[in-house]
This record gives structure tokens, C-alpha cells and sequence, in this order.
């Protein structure tokens, strides 16, 4: 990594620390750690554009990526909030708040705020690494890469979708959604996020920075097995009694045809 691309790269870093601590202090203020969530996409907009910013130069590719994520940001930014204005804080944040008391406050910005902030900063790679190729012209593989990254985001807010209507209707209170693209995948918006993430890499490497494919991969890894289907699942297992039956037909994460 050359000089110019780490003081992009430190930038960014220390842009999306700031942001989460101010954002830190907002939730001390407010009484509620959730609104964390909601800044996820809006991050990687922020630090894609300081990236840009940054370099100076405002190359196709970089300016190709800040569109693409700003696209995405947006629609999952709008989402979040409306989700945690219906439901309040995450009962993930209430169970740290009573675990820890009045320490929580010191545990929330360390593991919650800053390693967010550590996290979407590792994960954005694949825009550090567009803008870097600035020289290098847009080709079939950028082309292929923002396909990829539209299918993902557009199966991602499909299901958002599906899913928001299915909790509207207290009907189903407690039952399982098993339509639409829900039939086919248990998680289908992770699974379009993963992908969205993959397309965003083909971009970047359509510029020759192959090395950023630690970003979607560590994404990928969280979405199934630590912030994403593991910890949902564990969850719904307990609370929602047609779940194993479900389970027992349906893919967890990739879209497939239902089995017996």
C-alpha cells in the first residue's frame, strides 16, 4: 500500500470514528443504542465519499462505487428507521443495557459504536480500492459487477418488503413468512446483501484491486455466522413454533426450491 492510498485509507478510518462517536453520545442522550443501526448504510456512503474526497482525483470507478452505495444507503438507511421507530431499541442492546448497568455506556461505544465503525471501514474496501484505480478505464467486468450489485440490492429490498408487510398484519403474529422470496430462503435480504457486497468487488477489481476481496468476505462471515442467520435463528427457533418445520425445508441462506 502506497503512501497516497493509507492516508485515504486513515481518513476514512477516522472519519467513521468520529461519526460513530458523536453518534454514541446522541444515544446516551436519547436512551437508545439502536440508532446505530440505521447509520450502517449511510457509513459506507460517508466513507466512500471521504475516500474520494481524499484522493483528489475523482476517477469513473470511484465515482461509479459512491453511486452504487449511495443507492443502497439510502433505501436501508429510510428502512432501519422506520423499523426502529415501530419497535424501540433492539432487544440485543436492551440485554446489554441490563447485563451491564451503568457501565453500559463504556461497553456500548467500545463493542457496539466503534467496532461498527472498525467493521464498515474493513468491509468498505472494495470502494477504497475503486477509487485508487483511477486510471484504470471502466470495463466488461465493472459492467458485470454493477449487474451483480443491482440484482443484490433489488433482492435485499424485496424481501425487506416482503417481510414488513407479513409483521404489519397482526394476523400473523407469531407465525412464519414462507412466501414470496421467503419460500425459497430463510434469510433472503442477507443473502442479497452478501451479494450486493460481491458485486461491489467485481468493481473494484475491475480496476486491478483484487486485494479488497477481504470486504465482502468478512461480510459475508457475519452475515452468516455472527450478526446475521446465527443469531436470528437462535432466536427464532424458541419464539416462533413453526420454525423447525421450516428450517427442515427451506435454505438458510442461498435461494433454492423448497425440499419435503
Amino acid at each position: 500500500m502506497n503512501a497516497q492510498l493509507a492516508m485515504v485509507a486513515v481518513s476514512g478510518l477516522a472519519t467513521v470514528l468520529l461519526a460513530m462517536t458523536l453518534l454514541w453520545l446522541l444515544s446516551l442522550r436519547l436512551g437508545d443504542a439502536s440508532i446505530v443501526d440505521p447509520f450502517w448504510g449511510p457509513g459506507f456512503a460517508l466513507v466512500t465519499c471521504v475516500y474520494l474526497l481524499a484522493d483528489g482525483r475523482f476517477g469513473t470507478r470511484g465515482v461509479l462505487a459512491l453511486a452504487l452505495v449511495s443507492i443502497w444507503a439510502t433505501r436501508l438507511g429510510i428502512h432501519l428507521v422506520k423499523r426502529n421507530r415501530e419497535s424501540g431499541e433492539d432487544p440485543r442492546y436492551r440485554a446489554m443495557r441490563e447485563r451491564h448497568g451503568d457501565r453500559f455506556r463504556w461497553v456500548s461505544l467500545f463493542t457496539v459504536f466503534w467496532l461498527q465503525a472498525v467493521l464498515l471501514w474493513v468491509i468498505s474496501a472494495p470502494q477504497l480500492g475503486s477509487v485508487a484505480s483511477f486510471d484504470v478505464p471502466l470495463g466488461l467486468v465493472d459492467v458485470l459487477g454493477t449487474v451483480v450489485f443491482l440484482f443484490g440490492a433489488t433482492l435485499e429490498a424485496v424481501a425487506d418488503r416482503q417481510l414488513d408487510r407479513f409483521r404489519s398484519d397482526p394476523a400473523n403474529a407469531g407465525n412464519v413468512l414462507d412466501t414470496g422470496l421467503w419460500r425459497y430462503s430463510r434469510h433472503p435480504n442477507y443473502f442479497g446483501n452478501a451479494v450486493l457486497w460481491w458485486g461491489l468487488y467485481l468493481v473494484s477489481a475491475g480496476g486491478g484491486a483484487y486485494w479488497t476481496v477481504f470486504g465482502p468476505a468478512v461480510m459475508t462471515y457475519l452475515l452468516l455466522r455472527v450478526s446475521g442467520v446465527t443469531l436470528l435463528e437462535s432466536t427464532l427457533r424458541t419464539s416462533k413454533p413453526g420454525y423447525e418445520e421450516y428450517v427442515a425445508t427451506t435454505s438458510a441462506f442461498v435461494p433454492w426450491p423448497p425440499g419435503r
